[in-house]
């Protein structure tokens, strides 16, 4: 019986980067010389043991064989007799499939160490094509390693785009694909220099996948918009310069896939009408519906995506708006009442705003005006009209007549022009 870490932890720690959680493969054991050893059974597909001191998972060393479609179609198979380079093929990278002796000694029977210095993404061998969770996978760690430089293989995109038109990808449930998605676009948290969300999709797009588990995205490819507004012109490569715009700043995951989402609906622009896109908010309302209902997107995500796919295009006209039409547009998007969803809202237009070619650092004024509008129309409350001896729903008609006055008053003065651009 012997222990070997594998995996991640190995690949990190080759590349210098911190080591945040450790697993292992056993070889040589069954699961009841595991249980008298005192590890603790938590497997429910396999055999996988926690270390009875660190809680570490240890798995016992296994081979795999496809029995069917998609990525539970699998059969597994562990004994004592299962060797560690067996174990190591199974898995979907080069880079993944590296081992380390307790002493510190490297196992790489793959050339995992090799791609590492390469900075090269590459297959294990041709059963990567089993699994159809590794194409999201592979666009995921393409995005986590590209500020490092990596990316991913030819033959390895040519393997993943067989996949694709062999079906593979139409077997991917969708909550493992938001799943994903999520941590791409959030990168655990990641703002560091380089890191871009948009690596994800495009890797995606390369092969094919998204035309399959995101349709509606991958329908802006190749849709131009007025190159006086966008300079990129291609409107799938504005949309991933927002998510990217997005990454840049630092802006929460509800932000990123506002950003993402927003212009769906130029996609459904009739071609006499390009580049002109006029009624792509009312359009890119239904898709973004399908896209959040069918990809299982937390309500949270699909509300702020849906209000800023709603009202991106009157926010940036914003000092344009009279006093009713503005303080309709802050009840919309809940100023007073979910003033983290406001915000959020103004921010994921800022990114709409940026991520643009040429315009990666533009002043965006009406971030700051709304949400000194909404600071103006808030000194108006509810509790003042009630004490005025208003009552039932002239509360609330009462409470929009003087608020609009407010900002009608804010507008003339100084207050309605904030210094603070963005």
């Amino acid at each position: 019986m012997k222990r070997y870490l594998v995996g991640g932890a190995v690949r990190d720690a080759l590349l210098g980067l911190p080591v945040k959680e450790r697993d292992w493969v056993v070889i040589g054991a069954d699961p009841e010389q595991m249980v008298a050893a005192g590890y603790q059974p938590v497997g429910k597909d396999f055999p996988v043991f926690l270390h009875p001191q660190s809680k570490e998972e240890h798995a016992l060393a296994r081979t795999e064989r496809k029995s069917g479609r998609g990525y539970h179609g699998f059969t597994f198979h562990t004994g004592a007799e299962v060797t560690l380079e067996q174990d190591l093929a199974r898995r979907d990278l080069t880079v993944n499939a590296m081992a380390q002796d307790e002493d510190g000694s490297i196992v790489d029977p793959y050339g995992g160490r090799r791609d590492l210095q390469e900075r090269l993404l590459r297959h294990v061998s041709p059963a990567f094509a089993e699994d159809p969770v590794r194409i999201l996978r592979v666009a995921r760690f393409a995005t986590r390693f590209a500020p490092l430089g990596f990316r991913v293989a030819g033959e390895t995109i040519e393997l993943m785009r067989g996949m694709v038109e062999q079906g593979e990808a139409d077997h991917l449930v969708p909550e493992r694909v938001w799943k994903e998605t999520e941590r791409a676009l959030s990168g655990d948290g990641r703002v560091e220099a380089g890191y871009r969300p948009a690596v994800f999709f495009e890797v995606l797009q390369q092969c094919g996948a998204l035309a399959r588990v995101m349709p509606e995205l991958a329908a802006l490819s190749g849709v131009p918009q007025r190159a006086d507004y966008h300079p990129e012109v291609d409107t799938l490569v504005h949309t991933l310069m927002c998510v990217d715009a997005a990454a840049r700043m630092g802006m929460p995951l509800t932000v990123r896939v506002a950003a993402l989402l927003h212009d769906l609906g130029k996609a459904a622009t009739p071609r006499e009408e390009w580049p002109s896109h006029k009624q792509h908010d009312n359009r890119g309302l239904p898709l973004v519906e399908q896209f959040c209902s069918r990809l299982r997107v937390p309500n949270a995500q699909r509300d702020l995506a849906l209000a800023v796919t709603r009202d991106h295009l009157i926010v940036h006209r914003a000092r344009e708006l009279r006093p009713g039409t503005l303080l309709e547009l802050l009840e919309r998007l809940n100023a007073f009442k979910r003033g983290a969803f406001f915000d959020q809202a103004l921010d994921a237009c800022l990114c709409d705003a940026r991520g643009r070619l040429g315009f990666e650092e533009c002043d965006y004024p009406p971030v700051a005006y709304l949400r000194a509008a909404r600071d103006a129309a808030s000194q108006i409350q509810a509790a003042e009209v009630v004490a005025a001896g208003h009552a039932g729903v002239a509360v609330g008609e009462e409470l929009r007549r003087r608020r609009t006055r407010r900002l009608q008053e804010w507008r003339t003065t100084n207050e309605g022009v904030p210094d603070d651009q963005t």
